[in-house]
């Protein structure tokens, strides 16, 4: 493909925007990392990615993408530079760029497969915040992620681009209404912790006694005192980057959970209170079952 004026490419680029994705249920892959994992998922599922692009001699200098093509069953477009840079969102393409699928899992299957971990974006707007979020939610082992009404689109080519390829390894739900949620997630015994900067619990306290269970294990089983345990199932939430939880989503929490601040920084960036909170579970949960 050489003309960068063709519908094909036109139809391709308009996947950057939400309405192009609404209308196809399709979202740009761009980049050697993201389109490796799109690859890989598509393995294990063969109708997510529905075409690839490349630049001519892309694939000669790099093998592993001829091989996974292969296995896929997919046969790639060799387009111009131009071509590509006409279709992708990034002003410097890499060489290669894919049109995938959109999923659309179902809150009711999500929850009906016990999670341990799942990590709610609450009207979270930054695609690169939504992605960091989903990153650390897949290196933490999370079970999913949920974004809510008024949060930004999972799917924008930055948000995309952000979670380095971890869209593709764990669900992810989009525009979910909050209130539904939160319903659905305690009928399955989940505890629900809003993280807050201003919340009644500390972390840290949360985890020195999740340490202290897990040593104590076998012994008798010590009285609860009301305090969440970071190994049980947990949907954690987290808010607006200006403004955070609103107190409609902190009072439907169990729990509010601060991070400690040791320094002087007023607060912390969404994605790296997720990461600290995720990780924090995470360990518990994995603790507790080595217990």
């Amino acid at each position: 493909m050489s003309n960068p004026r063709a519908e094909r490419v036109k139809s391709v680029a308009r996947l950057a925007n939400r309405k192009g994705r609404e209308a196809t249920g399709e979202f740009l892959v761009e980049g050697p990392q993201a389109v490796r994992e799109a690859l890989k998922a598509h393995l294990l599922d063969d109708n997510l990615v529905q075409a690839v692009y490349v630049v001519g001699g892309f694939l000669e200098s790099h093998e592993e993408f001829a091989q996974l093509l292969e296995q896929a069953q997919i046969h790639p477009r060799i387009v111009t530079g131009e071509v590509l840079h006409a279709m992708a969102d990034t002003q410097t393409p890499q060489g290669i760029l894919a049109v995938a699928a959109i999923s659309q899992p179902q809150l009711s299957e999500v929850l009906s497969s016990k999670p341990k971990l799942i990590a709610v974006l609450c009207r979270v707007q930054d695609p690169g915040n939504a992605g960091t979020v989903l990153r650390a939610a897949d290196a933490a082992g999370a079970d999913a992620v949920i974004l809510t009404k008024g949060s930004v689109d999972i799917y924008n080519p930055k948000a995309v681009r952000s979670t380095v390829g971890s869209v593709f390894h764990l669900p992810v739900l989009n525009n979910i209404e909050f209130d539904h949620l939160i319903e659905a997630a305690k009928t399955t015994g989940s505890q629900v912790l809003a993280a807050d900067g201003y919340g009644a619990l500390n972390l840290d306290a949360l985890q020195d006694a999740a340490v202290l269970r897990a040593h104590q294990a076998g012994d008798s089983k010590q009285e609860s005192d009301g305090q969440p345990e970071l190994e049980a199932p947990t949907l954690w939430l987290f808010g607006n980057e200006g403004q955070g939880l609103d107190e409609h989503e902190k009072q439907s929490a169990d729990h509010a959970v601060a991070v400690p601040l040791y320094g002087v920084a007023e607060s912390l960036n969404v994605g790296t209170a997720a990461t600290v909170c995720l990780y924090a579970s995470a360990r518990a949960q994995h603790t507790s079952q080595r217990s």
